[in-house]
């Protein structure tokens, strides 16, 4: 059993004992069950005190379990919470570190709570696509209020146990227990052991003076904060129907509402992207040759080198983890540049309420900058993040070997070269890794991590480790011409430049994606990273690749000088001191004029087609890319993009998306676009892998 029980004091104590987070699976639930069973049954017993070992109360449901039938074998959770709620003595739940989802809907099942300070309090199942399932939506607004609640349900995140505590009138926690926790739950269990009748939540009186336009205003207020996602929605409606139904006192009638909704919404295909995302997540630290148990190296101190918008990006990530770092710069005023944006950055977090002004300083404590190498000599792990050319990353690695203590971790920032060849510039290649951050870095969550062949697996460990700790979603790529997102996104980029040329705007192309669900089309992100990036990356691909074919509106664009925001045009004209994109006419001029050069009428192109062009292109790279083994499973694939490239969380990824659509139809629509004249038609085959499970019915991510 997940749960053991003992008798302190005449009160019965069952401990939900299932690590890391005494997740509610089948055998905790059991145990649970027949520990209140025995504790009904004995004379002796006056109360019962149900309460987590370790570091949490509950997390709910137990991952491992989802869409098992374990998940619903009795006692399934609901059945639980009636036997809770039929008890015949107190039972009190002692929660402490955290207490979610199912683990809270347990608790308030319980006719008491007591809490330890600073536990985590909430029910995030919105953030799968979800509403919560067991009884969340109806008992939590009878202890904290209909607007707490609501605003808790819809956002899905933790509130500490301390600021429940203090709302007026809150029936949540009858105690905040200083001290031992379980000691001072048994104590209050004597204290209220014999009081009755029995206080349920379900019993309790719920309303709301305005009822009505409060939960119209709701409904609008997620209608416009998430559109395309049907949970919140949902959550509105299920909360409402505690209201609606505790006039007529029929709690059982929420129940049921909840209950279909939590049921229908497990079938949208929102909630399954969801739902994927959250396990691709876990699943992308886990490196299959890899074991759980790998030693690590001590990371204590980090060396970055260069102070440029990279530099200080991924320097912030370590000073925000309390991490010391050294800053390299080859010159005075760069180091001082780059102090200053450093400073800049966390100075507008303090304006903002965002940053206290004493942890600014803290972080800034932790900041020392050098203008020698010997600088570094102590670091245990130095990131550089100079310019992406080969030659200048030879420079730096060769002078890292000779002046980097044994053991220490020499990372590189690139975001496409090869780290193989990075690796061989010194003599110890297997403590070399790739880290791509992606920009900005102190901001965005993907970290990409290269492994080169002679990569150590204890370097490959500690990695990952390190990104938990500076909170990055790490994904392993092996090591190709820009790794899993840039690889793929060139040819996104490809077909963009294509449309252009066959009828398009940038403007069209832009609305149509953004649309589907992207953080922002492919025009205004060249426009942001700066489109001379990409100039550079096809000058070198006409010399290494000369038969692949790009449309050359990208480099009229780049020889015009406009290199997008940086310098106030690119794709789209820009105000002074303004990112908001204005059409250009003088961009349309220019693919107007390229397409009579090269003999193309242009025609109507649907937002369907300009969709799944760009989208299909990345999954036919990305098919190619497992099939290479430069990823170990789809799933990181989606990871790498809906963490760094701005993919529609509702969609789970293009992989997801791919499978959503089913591969047999994307295959189809791929022989659609291979019969196009003007786009490429070798670049349309299938990928061997896509077509193989496309023939044999199956799916990217099992």
């Amino acid at each position: 059993m997940s749960a053991s029980y003992e008798v302190r004091d005449g009160v019965a104590v069952i401990t939900l004992n299932n690590p890391p987070v005494n997740g509610l699976g089948y055998a905790t639930r059991r145990g649970i069950a027949d520990g209140v069973d025995r504790a009904l049954a004995d004379p002796a017993v006056k109360a019962v005190v149900l309460t987590g070992a370790g570091r949490a109360f509950s997390g709910g449901a137990d991952i491992r379990e989802f869409g098992s039938p374990k998940a619903i074998q009795e006692p399934n959770l609901l059945s639980l919470l009636k036997q809770m709620d039929n008890a015949t003595k107190p039972v009190v739940a002692a929660v402490h570190g955290t207490v979610m989802g199912g683990g809270l809907e347990l608790a308030l099942s319980c006719h008491y709570r007591v809490a330890a300070p600073g536990t985590n309090v909430a029910l995030p199942e919105v953030k799968i696509g979800l509403v919560p399932g067991a009884g969340g939506t109806q008992r939590l607004p009878r202890v904290v209020g209909v607007e707490t609640a609501l605003n808790m349900i819809v956002k899905g995140d933790p509130v500490k146990s301390e600021v429940l505590a203090s709302l007026p009138g809150q029936q949540l926690f009858q105690k905040i227990v200083d001290g031992d926790l379980l000691a001072g739950a048994i104590g209050f269990a004597l204290e209220i052991a014999d009081a009755r009748p029995l206080p349920r939540v379900r019993d309790l009186p719920l309303s709301h003076p305005n009822a009505d336009a409060f939960f119209q205003f709701a409904r609008n207020t997620v209608k416009a904060m998430a559109p395309q996602f049907p949970a919140p929605a949902r959550c509105v409606d299920c909360v409402e129907q505690a209201v609606v139904n505790a006039r007529s006192k029929n709690f059982d009638a929420g129940m049921t509402y909840e209950r279909e909704a939590f049921v229908a919404l497990m079938m949208t295909p929102e909630c399954k992207a969801l739902r994927h995302a959250f396990f691709a997540e876990r699943a992308a630290s886990k490196i299959p040759d890899v074991a759980d148990d790998t030693a690590v190296r001590t990371v204590k101190t980090v060396g970055v080198i260069g102070a440029g918008t990279m530099g200080g990006g991924i320097t912030m990530n370590f000073l925000n983890a309390g991490i010391p770092v050294t800053m390299l710069e080859m010159k005075q005023e760069a180091l001082d540049r780059g102090v200053a944006t450093i400073r800049k950055n966390y100075e507008a977090q303090v304006k903002k309420g965002k940053l206290k002004p004493e942890k600014y300083e803290q972080r800034m404590a932790l900041l020392s900058t050098t203008l020698d190498y010997a600088g570094l000599k102590d670091a245990d792990l130095i990131i550089e993040a100079v310019f992406e050319e080969m030659g200048v990353k030879e420079q730096v690695f060769r002078t890292l070997d000779e002046v980097a203590k044994p053991g220490a971790i020499l990372a590189s920032n690139t975001s496409t070269l090869d780290v193989n060849q990075i690796a061989s510039f010194t003599k110890r290649p297997q403590d070399v890794v790739g880290m791509h951050f992606f920009s900005p870095a102190n901001v965005m969550k993907l970290l990409e991590v290269v492994r080169g062949e002679k990569t150590a697996k204890d370097v490959l460990a500690t990695v990952m480790g390190i990104a938990k700790t500076i909170r990055k979603t790490a994904v392993v790529s092996g090591v190709c011409d820009g790794f899993i997102g840039n690889r793929m996104i060139e040819q996104y980029s490809r077909q963009a430049g294509f449309l252009l040329e066959e009828g398009c705007t940038p403007e069209q192309v832009d609305k149509a994606v953004e649309k589907f669900g992207f953080a922002m089309g492919p025009f205004r992100m060249g426009d942001l990273a700066g489109n001379d990036i990409g100039w550079a990356i096809r000058k070198r691909r006409y010399v290494e690749k000369p038969n692949m074919r790009y449309s050359k509106t990208a480099d009229l664009l780049c020889e015009l000088g406009r290199y997008g925001q940086k310098t106030g045009a690119g794709w789209y004209d820009y105000a002074p001191g303004q990112r908001k994109p204005i059409p250009s006419q003088v961009v349309v001029e220019m693919i107007e004029q390229h397409r009579k050069e090269l003999g193309i009428t242009p025609r109507k192109i649907s937002a369907d087609e300009i969709v799944h062009r760009l989208v299909f292109s990345l999954v036919n790279e990305a098919a190619k890319i497992l099939e290479e083994g430069i990823a170990s499973k789809a799933s990181d694939i989606d990871m790498v993009y809906l963490t760094g490239y701005g993919f529609p969380l509702f969609r789970g990824g293009p992989m997801c998306y791919a499978d959503t659509v089913g591969l047999f139809n994307v295959v189809q629509q791929m022989k659609r676009f291979a019969q196009n004249p003007h786009d490429d038609a070798s670049f349309w085959q299938p990928a061997p892998l896509l077509a193989q499970l496309a023939a044999d019915g199956k799916s990217f991510n099992p």
